[in-house]
């Protein structure tokens, strides 16, 4: 029966980095398609944003600038919680979205909605089962330190 539940832990967990994986793909083509006016997976509407859409579009190669780099800090430091912190900014960014809506009188795109929360909660799970994991080790093997 352990065998059955470490098994079942561990394809979870390939399936977790898998998802992981994934969604920092659709975070940085999201944001790299943005800065293209015909490609954009988002609506940047020209003649609603005018010149704020410019403003959107450089928000997003940002946010693509910044995953690239937090990812590869959690890549070489082996400190995922981290990424777990950056989800829920990815979160509390729909609310930035939002606010931003309303300063400006512009409707924002409803797709960043779960484009946001997707890759947010991508994160943060990912973050904790990697963090978990390391504990996990940690006590199965105490003279490891990583």
């Amino acid at each position: 029966m352990n065998s059955i539940v470490f098994k079942a832990l561990q394809v979870a967990k390939v399936i977790i980095q898998i998802n992981f994986c994934a969604s920092v793909v659709v975070l940085m083509a999201g944001c790299l398609l943005s800065l293209t006016p015909t490609q954009s997976v988002f609506n940047f509407n020209e003649d609603i944003y005018g010149e704020m859409a410019g403003s959107l579009r450089i928000m997003m190669l940002y946010l693509g600038v910044t995953e690239a780099l937090i990812c590869l800090y959690c890549l070489f430091s082996k400190k995922a919680v981290l990424l777990v912190i950056v989800g829920a900014f990815l979160i509390l960014m729909i609310g930035s979205l939002e606010f931003y809506g309303r300063i400006n009188n512009v409707e924002i795109d409803p797709d960043f909605v779960p484009f946001l929360v997707y890759t947010g909660l991508s994160h943060i799970v990912f973050g904790v089962i990697h963090e978990l994991s390391k504990v996990q080790s940690l006590h199965q093997n105490p003279g490891d330190v990583y």
